[in-house]
């Protein structure tokens, strides 16, 4: 049926000579007969691809009659020649003919009412390869005309953003699914947990309780783990994402890792993971404060982790649609399975989308991140800032109000976590004695402020705020700061015994 209805010329190709004018790829008979079998029975626009609408006509007047139409059947009125007139009777496609007597034609030479859906499928085509030779003819001349501020690779960067943004379009929506088909997906996500020693149906975190309230991170989540400077939000992150593409735990499968880290260079991170993987101070490898065998045991550490599938880009000011183009290349080359971005405030909108303020920024881009998570069919951990606002409390444990432009971020986040130090905040508010104040309350609180300070060190909490597909709750966790180092946290009551 596909072959009956395409009637598009072909474009000759570049340097051949031909004397035709060149045509945008159309289809009008295809048009004519949908528009026809909707007049005679309105219940065909119930079966016919429901992304159809009046910009996908290539004669602007089917637009308007398909549009009219759809407005009429959606208010439960008739949709057919008579009553279509009245609302062309007085329009400029009348002054250049007689629409009542075009309505008309289009319902009496309809060839076949069950072949409309073939006929939706045609003209949604032939829209799409519109808008592709219309991309081509962009991307033709901003090549032919270089500019300082559009170098090449940031020209190839838009072009990937605009075929991004038309596939996104393009993509057919799954609509209503069968029951059968939706248990059955379920079941074998199920079967995986359940084969899984750490009972994950997603991408492991490498922390046990973290990973029993999550059940890992799952394919397309979009993941926000918030925190105040200081508190480990991207020591956090760096753990999880080099966990992910490294681990060797049975039941758990490492997958390729791409970290955007917008605000630490490459060398940068990689310190911090030799840091943690090697036991060692990131300060002494920074300075180059080693003696023999913690520098054979860095050394050791490089060798067993340079291969890893961990891709780091550390490009500044990347925009969401650059980060979008870089994980579509990466997954194509090399496959993907956890996307990092470090962080989200510093990710520029869309090429091209220029917004009227912030707080439209940070829409557009947590709105993209989701779609990237969706379209890639992969966590999407990104880092956000969290506002001042906690350090006028006296709890300092971050809440959602307290993401940067909260509404979007929380709307858009599947899972919303903190990473929340409480010996971080103490041990800049050691007690000092007050005026008057005798010694004995002096040490008294004193003494409270010293046993909180043992019972915080070296200790986190990952507070698990929102997760649309499971519980919320707050996990203990061990961090030893000098490896910028989260593991799960043992309890002393399950140690052995005189350790």
């Amino acid at each position: 049926m596909a072959d009956e209805l395409t009637n598009i010329k072909d474009f000759p190709l570049a340097g051949a000579p031909s004397t035709a004018p060149r045509s945008m790829p159309h289809n009008l008979p295809a048009e004519q007969n949908l528009l026809g079998a909707i007049l005679l029975d309105n219940s065909v626009i119930e079966r016919i691809d429901d992304r159809l609408v009046d910009a996908h006509f290539y004669d602007p007047l089917h637009g308007r009659i398909f549009t009219t139409m759809q407005r009429l059947i959606e208010r439960g009125q008739l949709a057919n020649p008579v009553t279509l007139n009245s609302f062309f009777a007085n329009s400029a496609e009348a002054e250049d003919g007689d629409v009542g007597s075009y309505l008309s034609e289009l319902a009496d030479g309809v060839i076949s009412i069950t072949q409309a859906p073939d006929y939706a499928h045609t003209i949604y085509e032939a829209h799409i390869r519109r808008e592709l030779i219309l991309i081509g003819d962009e991307v033709i001349f901003d090549a032919s005309q270089p500019t300082i501020e559009a170098p090449a690779n940031l020209q190839i960067e838009a072009a990937e953003a605009k075929l991004f943004k038309l596939a996104e379009t393009e993509t057919a929506s799954a609509g209503l699914r069968g029951f059968d088909s939706v248990i059955t997906a379920s079941i074998t996500q199920a079967d995986l947990a359940r084969k899984s020693d750490g009972h994950l149906s997603g991408t492991s975190t490498g922390l046990t309780d973290l990973n029993n309230l999550l059940g890992g991170l799952h394919k397309s989540d979009l993941i926000i783990l918030a925190g105040r400077p200081a508190m480990g939000k991207t020591a956090l992150a760096t753990n999880i994402a080099f966990h992910a593409a490294t681990t060797t735990r049975s039941g758990e499968a490492s997958v390729p890792v791409a970290f955007f880290s917008l605000e630490m260079a490459a060398e940068q991170l990689g310190t911090r993971i030799l840091s943690e993987r090697a036991q060692i101070d990131s300060e002494q490898i920074r300075r180059g404060k080693l003696d023999g065998p913690e520098f054979d045991r860095l050394v050791s550490a490089s060798n067993s982790i340079s291969t890893a599938p961990f891709f780091i880009d550390d490009t500044p000011s990347l925009s969401v649609s650059q980060l979008a183009s870089r994980a579509r290349r990466l997954k194509r080359t090399s496959g993907l399975g956890l996307i990092v971005v470090d962080y989200l405030q510093l990710l520029t909108p869309q090429l091209g989308v220029r917004s009227e303020n912030r707080v439209q920024e940070i829409s557009n881009i947590s709105r993209t991140l989701k779609a990237i998570a969706k379209d890639l069919n992969v966590p999407v951990v990104a880092l956000s800032q969290l506002s001042r606002a906690v350090e006028m409390r006296e709890d300092k444990r971050p809440n959602l109000a307290d993401l940067r432009e909260s509404g979007s971020i929380e709307q858009d986040a599947d899972v919303v976590m903190f990473v929340y130090r409480e010996e971080y905040y103490l041990n800049k508010r050691e007690p000092e004695r007050k005026m008057e104040e005798s010694e004995d309350s002096f040490n008294i609180r004193h003494d409270e402020w010293l046993s909180r300070m043992q019972t915080s060190e070296n200790k986190a909490e990952v507070i698990v705020a929102k997760q649309r597909h499971g519980p919320t709750g707050a996990v203990q966790v061990h961090f030893e700061k000098r490896f910028t180092h989260f593991t799960d946290l043992t309890d002393a009551s399950q140690l052995p015994e005189g350790f």
